[in-house]
């Protein structure tokens, strides 16, 4: 397990990646300044698909990453 430090470090990193700095800064100025309750969106987030749906999904975002490494 990594320290509180190394996940914040990591987590602004990989938005920062992904999103830019600026973007990234935005998102958590957002997640800050408006509450946000994770384990309910966690709930909703994949409600109504199946899991067939879901292992589509899953395998076409894989797929994908794998494409974009080679």
């Amino acid at each position: 397990m990594i320290t509180d430090t190394e996940l914040r470090l990591q987590g602004v990193n990989l938005l920062s990646d992904k999103l830019g700095l600026v973007e990234a800064e935005r998102f958590l100025a957002l997640i800050q300044r408006e509450p946000f309750d994770y384990t309910q969106w966690q709930k909703n987030l994949y409600d109504g698909l199946s899991v067939q749906e879901l292992s589509r999904r899953a395998m076409d975002r894989w797929n994908q990453k794998a494409k974009d490494k080679n």
